[in-house]
């Protein structure tokens, strides 16, 4: 059977599409963050418990007492959690992405459902959506609309869309055909026939759509965390790219409580709003008790109190107080100004990056920090909505991406070198010293190597070159998984003196926690060593020559980097920026070196 190039003429569309509808992308992506922005605006502007009030009033008066009582209380623990402001930027990503997708799914679902050939047409479409792999929505989301919250809802709107299009088509067709022709027998329009009799009757199952809506969108924010939308999504990512459980745990709590509000909003939202539900409602009998549980307090009186808890959370967020500066040197160089950090989730990568943001604070800008996979951050940095990160390894490890992006970065420098890549086994296991020994003690090793993130450049080289050179294709297979992940795997091993291989590099505060060998490389399979380079989105250094001279001043050394590392690694997840701090203090004179502050202290290489 020949090859059918399937994915080239893919390929090949979304060139054209780029090329031709990039005007198209670009003012859908500024609509979308438009929406974003505000929502998100109004949401984590007022003191969090006073929202929660007015969440929990809304919830009072669809689903009674009790469920305003536990709509406040899972809001109060998302707060107590310090993930307020993560949920509500994932609410507003939600918000948006299911308004877009009902405006577009339910017109859609009425036309299918008053056409045959339009039902037929679409049902392959809808088919194609809910089946496809939700990750795989994301790669043209990021190619047409680049990082952040514009390809997170696009991408979630997209896989949430199809409940929408065929619980509207299902409740239409459900209405008994003898109203609709009673209706049409006494001169009713189609229009008004719609409207007063087939919607009416049929919001129960639309309704249940748009439920259905919301929750494929909640269970879309994880992945679209992947691509910088923040919120609990970017935590979840967070903490599986660092495999901090306690953290999970909290994001997929803060999932939880924004699932189930919505959930049970939207459902008594559909019984209120339907006929048929609100004369079953009245029919149902209740206790004292359950009465006073259930008690639902009147639309003026829930309106009323929505209203001064607006006001007053209005007044809070306005007139508040206002954080403080930057608690370091006064230099204000950089006026405010705006810079975006990507990093990978390595060890390198989150001790530079945090240190570069603690630094440019001191210098007056304000910085935002995104963790991404390889892939996603040099695709940002190319679209400028990233405008640096300093965790490339160059020319080697990364050097597929700097062919494929390179003519749209600046490279910055190399601050810190020589690295290595390597294959590493701990000091236990006997009689391996070197690649070449590997081949023979497959099976000690369960024909297993334990590698870490699949974009990572070193995967690409120990899948394509150095398994290859070493005859070790058949004889072992390469885990896919994370840093962390791989680093678990590490220390559960060698609590127990099993054989493990996994896939290290120098420097790595592995080597002085534990005792492990490199194992040697005389085919010289990995190739010399690369140099760690900061490398900025195309312009950067022009838009700003402070921080870009002292990004091309920069350099560590090895003492001062796994010093830094180890301090992070000492503090614990969401404490980076102070571990970094500390550092510091204990390195007095460092900030002045690497981010001075008497003026732009252009360097020989910027000068050259």
């Amino acid at each position: 059977m020949p090859r059918l190039h399937l994915g080239d003429w893919v390929d090949s569309g979304v060139d054209w599409l780029l090329a031709h509808l990039s005007w198209l992308f670009d003012a859908v992506r500024a609509v979308v963050e438009g929406m974003y922005d505000g929502l998100d605006t109004v949401l984590t502007a007022p003191e969090p418990l006073l929202l929660a009030g007015i969440l929990a009033v809304l919830a009072w008066w669809l689903r009674g007492l009790a469920g305003g009582v536990l709509a406040f209380a899972g809001f109060a623990l998302v707060d107590s959690l310090g993930l307020w402001d993560r949920a509500m930027s994932t609410l507003a990503l939600v918000l948006v992405a299911t308004l877009i997708a009902l405006v577009i799914s339910i017109p859609l679902g009425i036309w299918a459902a008053r056409s045959r050939a339009v039902s037929a047409a679409v049902r392959p479409v809808l088919d194609l959506l809910q089946t496809m792999p939700s990750m795989v929505l994301l790669i043209p989301a990021i190619l047409f609309f680049g990082l952040g919250t514009s390809a997170g809802v696009v991408a979630t709107l997209i896989f949430a869309l199809a409940p929408g299009v065929r619980m509207t088509e299902l409740g239409i067709r459900q209405v008994d055909a003898d109203l609709v022709e009673a209706a049409e027998a006494f001169g009713t329009s189609p229009r008004d026939t719609l409207l007063r009799v087939q919607l009416p009757l049929a919001l129960p199952t639309i309704m249940a759509g748009v439920n259905q809506v919301i929750m494929l969108g909640l269970s879309m924010v994880v992945i679209a965390g992947m691509v910088g939308t923040g919120g609990l999504g970017g935590a979840v990512n967070e903490a599986i790219g660092q495999l901090d459980i306690g953290f999970g745990f909290e994001a997929g709590v803060g999932i939880v409580v924004l699932a189930i509000y919505l959930d049970r909003v939207t459902g008594a939202l559909g019984t209120r709003l339907s006929p048929l539900g609100r004369r079953a409602a009245a029919r149902t009998p209740a206790g004292a008790g359950a009465r006073l549980w259930a008690h639902r307090p009147r639309p003026a009186v829930a309106v009323v109190g929505v209203v001064v808890l607006a006001l007053v959370a209005g007044g809070m967020g306005l007139f508040g107080p206002v954080s403080g500066s930057n608690e370091a040197s006064g230099s204000d160089i950089g006026k405010g100004k705006h810079i975006r950090i990507g990093y990978i989730p390595w060890d390198e990568g989150i001790a530079s990056t945090f240190l570069w943001k603690e630094l440019l604070e001191r210098r007056g800008f304000e910085v935002t920090t995104t963790q991404y996979a390889a892939g996603p951050l040099y695709t940002g940095l190319a679209t400028g909505q990233v405008d640096f990160q300093t965790d490339a390894w160059l020319p080697t490890t990364h050097a597929e991406y700097w062919k494929k992006y390179g003519d749209r970065l600046d490279d910055l420098g190399k601050w810190y070198g020589p690295t290595s890549l390597e294959l590493t086994v701990p000091s236990y296991v006997k009689d391996v010293n070197s690649l070449a020994d590997l081949k023979a003690h497959a099976s000690e090793f369960g024909g297993r190597i334990v590698g870490i993130e699949p974009s990572a450049g070193m995967m690409g080289m120990l899948k394509d070159k150095v398994l290859k050179q070493y005859g070790l294709e058949g004889a072992y297979r390469v885990v896919d998984g994370s840093t962390p992940a791989m680093l678990a795997e590490l220390q559960r091993a060698y609590a127990r003196k099993q054989p493990v291989v996994v896939t290290l590099w120098s420097p790595h505060w592995a080597y002085s926690e534990y005792g492990l060998k490199k194992l040697k490389d005389p085919k010289g399979a990995w190739g010399t060593g690369d140099g760690v380079h900061a490398l900025a989105r195309k312009g950067f250094a022009a838009d700003n020559p402070e921080a870009g001279a002292w990004l091309k001043d920069f350099s560590m050394t090895e003492k001062q980097l796994t010093g830094l590392e180890a301090q992070i690694q000492k503090a614990g997840k969401g404490k980076e920026q102070q571990a970094v701090r500390t550092w510091l203090k204990h390195n007095p004179g460092l900030a002045d070196k690497w981010a001075p502050a008497g003026g732009q202290g252009v360097s020989s290489q910027a000068a050259g």
